[in-house]
């Protein structure tokens, strides 16, 4: 099960978003520092200045195996191979709505793919090919492309979702359908989260035999973003019970630096690195989580460097504000808890938000330390 991350690639393609070369040299140090073993670096076709980025990434001999992004088309084949990568993956349009609209057809993308990855594999050590809109494909002629492909011993085939919209069972009958018959050509799945299934239907193709996943950082993409690729690592660490062989903690770090180059706010609800993921207020959950710290985590948020957090809010137990107060150095009698979460739940409901150590401080003195004074 192989990683691949394209933030560089597709998550640049976000609209809005533009990342200077030092920004793309750091996403790759983190990328490497936290093991992704190969990355999509860039499209050299846009422009000349993308070509010579993507060349100063090449130079910096990282770890990982770094793979351009190709039109089917002479000319970008040519602008990958002056950035000295040796690895390409050329993309062609399957889908009769997406070779109508560069009025091409079927005769055209299988001609056009036999002279592109004929040519492709007299330059560069691993070729790989694109099923654009492969889940809007007629079957059978998703059929004449990929075993035309494995014909033609390309290294790896994409099937790519291109406007999110499989679902982990569509995901699946794909997978198994071709998984059993390209012996020797590796099969990769590249998702977009137009309806929010991008993470699931990932894990779905790994799980039924996809040797290849791409991602990019906090799901970054074009409308909706791809697979994020700290929910895929995580999911496939404590849903599949597999390995990537990448550091998820260090995985946090790529999130906020990436959310910071991007200008893409993540939500605090976003799954793995969330601000609040690791927050609880429900008075059962508190209790709860007071007497089994996995009661309501589906890991332990210390393994990625993280930490529970209780809020005191509306929702707010006795338990927890009992246990919040002792830690900071109040100890509460049983009259006073109640008292005192009666305060917490309309101060709370008045703010509309939780209230935080000092407000709660504030609301126990003038509760109980007032009327000494």
């Amino acid at each position: 099960m192989h990683i691949i991350d394209t933030t560089l690639r597709d998550g640049e393609q976000a609209p809005g978003v533009v990342f200077s070369l030092e920004e793309k040299l750091k996403i790759a140090t983190l990328l490497d520092e936290a093991g992704v073993k190969e990355l999509e670096i860039g499209t050299p076709a846009i422009s000349l200045a993308d070509e010579k980025d993507i060349r100063i990434i090449t130079d910096q001999k990282f770890r990982f195996n770094a793979t351009c992004w190709a039109r089917a088309c002479s000319s970008d084949l040519q602008a990958v191979a002056r950035t000295g990568v040796s690895r390409i993956n050329i993309s062609f349009p399957v889908s009769a709505i997406h070779l109508a609209s560069i009025g091409k057809d079927r005769n055209w993308m299988l001609s056009t793919l036999s002279t592109m990855v004929k040519q492709a594999q007299n330059m560069f050590a691993f070729v790989s090919v694109g099923a654009q809109d492969a889940s809007r494909c007629q079957t059978d002629l998703l059929d004449e492309f990929v075993f035309a492909a494995q014909n033609l011993m390309v290294n790896r085939i994409r099937l790519a979702d291109t406007v999110g919209i499989m679902n982990p069972l569509s995901v699946q009958n794909m997978f198994e359908r071709y998984q059993h018959c390209l012996d020797g050509t590796e099969l990769e799945f590249h998702a977009h989260n137009d309806l929010g299934m991008a993470t699931a239907n990932t894990i779905a193709a790994l799980s039924a035999g996809a040797n290849a996943v791409s991602v990019t950082v906090n799901g970054l993409g074009e409308r909706a973003g791809n697979a994020a690729l700290e929910e895929v690592v995580a999911a496939m660490a404590f849903s599949l019970s597999e390995s990537s062989g990448i550091n998820l903690e260090n995985c946090i770090q790529l999130c906020q630096f990436v959310e910071q180059a991007s200008g893409r706010k993540n939500s605090e609800s976003k799954p793995i690195s969330g601000k609040k993921v690791y927050s609880h207020e429900s008075g059962i959950h508190c209790s709860s989580l007071l007497k089994d710290p996995m009661s309501y985590h589906a890991f332990d948020p210390q393994l990625i460097g993280q930490k529970s957090q209780f809020i005191i809010g509306k929702h707010s137990g006795v338990a927890v504000l009992k246990n919040t107060l002792k830690e900071m150095g109040i100890q509460l009698t049983e009259n006073q808890s109640q008292l005192l979460i009666k305060a917490v739940k309309k101060y709370s409901s008045q703010k509309k938000a939780e209230l935080n150590n000092k407000e709660l401080e504030v609301l126990y003195n003038n509760l109980f330390c007032s009327s000494k004074n």
